[in-house]
């Protein structure tokens, strides 16, 4: 019983000095991390990446990517200093893009392969930004340690009581905490950073009714090959183009009020 205690004393703990914040789009957040913390793994993670992955020697390419980049960083405020941030394309095939605390933009070549244009391509690093912005890495991190404290206190629990089937209990606790919270909260995150994209590609001059193509895109190269939306941890493309066309009001009138649209060319 007081090693149940001490875990659950714990688990109180770590729940008392988790620092409570507030998402760009108004969503309740648990952080239990550093802005410093979380900009050092970044970097590590980042510094780790161009090492393991060849990176693109194309000018054309490499201006391209730059260019939309610099256009969507311009819009984040304090954060709009082109030069603290690092871009780098890599020479893959993977269709995807990611951005990291401590200011990293990474780009796959294969990503360029179904954005058709500097709008599609725009979609995808104002989205991967907006995770930055959102703080969902800290977010993750701090629910996986929040999820992991819980698990161990009950774990302690049955077995203090001698309950027979403890680690059937503990397997089912387990896949709920995925089902019901993991999965779900990394959901909400992509549908967050979805928003938060075409608010920022919006704003950038980028035109956001080509967010919508994007996926239309992205869900013809899948080629119909995913997850049931209930068991991934993305929504699905026709929950993505919904939920885009659905806040697509606010975002025509920013792009329509940029006077100076981009003009990136591959």
């Amino acid at each position: 019983m007081l090693r149940f205690k001490s875990f659950m004393m714990a688990a109180g703990a770590a729940i008392l000095i988790t620092a409570c914040a507030t998402s760009p789009t108004g969503r309740k957040q648990v952080l239990l991390y550093s802005d410093a913390q979380l900009a050092q793994s970044g970097a590590q993670a980042f510094s780790a990446m161009k090492q393991e992955t060849p990176i693109s020697k194309k000018p054309v390419t490499n201006q391209y990517v730059q260019c939309i980049a610099d256009k969507i960083i311009a819009q984040l405020g304090p954060n709009a200093d082109t030069d603290e941030w690092e871009l780098v394309v890599f020479e893959s095939d993977q269709v995807n893009a990611f951005a990291l605390p401590g200011k990293k933009i990474g780009v796959y070549t294969g990503l360029l392969n179904v954005a058709e244009n500097q709008d599609q391509v725009a979609t995808v690093i104002g989205h991967e930004v907006g995770h930055v912005l959102a703080q969902h890495g800290n977010e993750r991190m701090s629910q996986s340690t929040l999820i992991g404290i819980t698990q161990e206190a009950v774990n302690v629990a049955l077995q203090t009581n001698d309950v027979a089937q403890s680690g059937p209990i503990m397997a089912a606790l387990g896949l709920g905490a995925q089902l019901g919270v993991a999965l779900p909260f990394s959901r909400a995150h992509e549908s967050e950073a979805d928003l938060i994209g075409l608010d920022l590609m919006s704003k950038a001059g980028f035109d956001p009714r080509q967010s919508v193509n994007l996926w239309q895109n992205m869900n013809a190269a899948s080629g119909g090959q995913r997850q049931l939306e209930m068991l991934s941890t993305h929504p699905a493309p026709e929950t993505r183009i919904k939920d885009l066309q659905a806040n697509m009001g606010p975002a025509l009138a920013q792009y329509n009020q940029v006077s100076n649209k981009p003009n990136c060319r591959p």
